[in-house]
């Protein structure tokens, strides 16, 4: 007898192999797919990483109020930033107040 699945999986699970394949092999990348890990949902939903060259991370925030709080933080996210990934060390946090780019297909 075989057996059915009663729901649909979720189309991330078949996805997730190839968004891996198919990320650029760039420090920003890798601390792009780390940074909800390492922030947190509610710091994502406002800050994005933008750009990272010689080390240092640009922050896009979606208020002057989010890049001053994450300027503060700046030490703790490197620490849990640079834990999570292979490539590359982060020096430094560039917090800017700045619309993040819009995720969504249009």
């Amino acid at each position: 007898m075989t057996r059915h699945r009663r729901s649909p999986r979720p189309l991330a699970i078949a996805l997730d192999p190839a968004r891996v394949q198919w990320a650029p092999n760039t420090v920003l990348a890798e601390v792009q797919s780390a940074w909800l890990a390492a922030v947190g949902p509610a710091i994502a939903a406002d800050a994005r990483p933008s750009s990272e060259r010689a080390g240092v991370l640009t922050v896009s925030c979606s208020a002057a109020v989010w890049a001053q709080e994450l300027d503060l933080m700046g030490p703790a996210i490197l620490d849990r930033l640079n834990a999570g990934i292979r490539r590359g060390h982060l020096k430094r946090l560039r917090c800017v107040a700045a619309t993040p780019p819009d995720d969504r297909v249009r």
